[in-house]
């Protein structure tokens, strides 16, 4: 398979399942590699990142600003609920879409085509525009229907990465573990990163 040109725009969205580090380091990531990103966060994944990164109490607009302060990055940013937005059109869609985390209800929606959220929306749009399309499923154990409903979204064209990080490269801290997920993202998007090091070279 040829290697695949990194994006210069992407669609993010962030949905209900445990992981907002991740959203915020790959913010973080995204911005810094001087991509153009278009943000969109579930009314679920709102209560998650209020409860995992320790906020107040805050409307969307709030936690939002919050989030993208805390990752040094701007983006623009989407509703879910708008399903009119520029975002939704095949002829205006990024360069790749992320769904980071990605509950397995938005998983199971993508593969199914339906679009009740922008998110879904998105994920549909960039399976049928043969666009970039990685999902990171944050839930476990898996049942025979949620591995399904991956599969189906794996054989239509999207790239499940699981946030599973890996231990050859000794992590150290949390943040270590954060990175070895959030670089396989950007591995499998085409960027070139330093956030782990390659199999066989020793950390620095």
């Amino acid at each position: 398979m040829a290697a695949m040109t990194a994006p210069q725009t992407v669609f993010l969205g962030v949905t209900g399942a445990s992981g907002a580090p991740y959203a915020v380091r790959l913010i973080e990531q995204l911005s810094e590699l001087g991509c153009g990103l278009s943000l969109c966060i579930s009314d679920t994944g709102l209560d998650v990142i209020r409860h995992e990164l320790r906020l107040a109490e805050g409307d969307r607009d709030a936690v939002t600003a919050t989030l993208l302060q805390l990752a040094g990055a701007q983006a623009t940013v989407y509703h879910p609920a708008d399903l009119g937005a520029t975002v939704s059109s095949g002829s205006a869609f990024p360069d790749a879409a992320v769904v980071c985390p990605c509950s397995l209800s938005t998983a199971a929606e993508i593969a199914l085509g339906t679009t009740s959220t922008l998110i879904h929306r998105a994920g549909a749009v960039a399976l049928k525009e043969r666009r970039p399309l990685v999902l990171v499923p944050r839930e476990m154990p898996l049942s025979s229907i949620q591995l399904r409903r991956l599969l189906e979204a794996s054989e239509a064209g999207a790239i499940i990465v699981p946030p599973t990080p890996a231990f050859y490269n000794r992590p150290t801290t949390l943040q270590d573990a954060v990175d070895s997920v959030v670089g396989k993202v950007l591995s499998v998007l085409g960027f070139d990163h330093h956030l782990y090091p390659p199999w066989g070279r020793d950390r620095t």
